[in-house]
């Protein structure tokens, strides 16, 4: 197929799953905002390197959306006895972040380039990480000219402050965020944003999950429509 000289190329977005997701039940969950950008976005999946044992009786704070959703991941453990997390669990130290990065440096090389990344809940949480090492220019190949966050968190294990500290990400960010959002709420969500004086906010009244209403499109739209070629 022949382009015409004023064709836009879809910007290419990395999508980083949350816990207990893995990359195709996060690409069915966000067919709505794939639906609504399918003209200016390219979403591409990856899994998270570690396979999580069957939820026990005890409660953890995320829980797949279905009985029948299989292959659960997380990007790292709160509870490394148990091999499980929780976003308020404060811990002194945690297990699986570095074989996170690293499956996200493989991603880019087999992979990229990409514009921008987006990540949902510890998927977020570990967006705004990978976002501090690039402000840092600690990772070379880390090169994106945007993230959108959504449901993010500064993680509560002491392990993962430096990532937080003396540091303002000059990246450009969309937070969103629900209003009524139970796993994660919205002031956990908000207290990201000093970390990025550039950040863009979409709050929505809804609970935890992607908004990707008509009403939404405007605001993904005119954050998205700066990165176009």
């Amino acid at each position: 197929m022949i382009m015409s000289k004023d064709a836009v190329l879809p910007l290419r977005i990395l999508c980083i799953h949350g816990y207990r997701q893995n990359s195709s039940s996060f690409r069915e969950k966000t067919g709505a905002l794939r639906k609504l950008l399918k003209k200016q976005v390219e979403f591409l999946y990856i899994n998270a390197p570690h396979q999580l044992p069957p939820i026990s009786n005890s409660q953890e704070q995320e829980k797949p959306a279905s009985a029948g959703d299989e292959d659960q991941r997380g990007w790292w453990f709160s509870n490394v006895q148990a091999r499980s997390f929780d976003a308020r669990q404060e811990c002194e130290s945690s297990l699986g972040l570095e074989e996170s990065v690293e499956a996200v440096r493989v991603a880019l090389k087999d992979q990229g380039p990409f514009d921008g990344i987006l990540g949902f809940s510890q998927g977020a949480a570990l967006v705004a990480m990978l976002c501090a090492l690039q402000e840092r220019k600690l990772e070379p190949i880390f090169n994106f000219r945007f993230a959108v966050l959504v449901a993010g968190f500064l993680s509560a294990c002491a392990q993962h402050q430096h990532f937080y500290e003396n540091l303002n990400i000059t990246l450009p960010s969309l937070h969103v965020f629900g209003q009524e959002d139970k796993v994660i709420p919205e002031q956990m969500s908000r207290e990201l944003l000093p970390m990025f004086p550039r950040a863009h906010v979409l709050s929505h009244p809804g609970g935890h999950f992607i908004p990707a209403a008509s009403a939404h499109r405007p605001i993904y739209q005119e954050f998205l429509q700066r990165f176009q070629q």
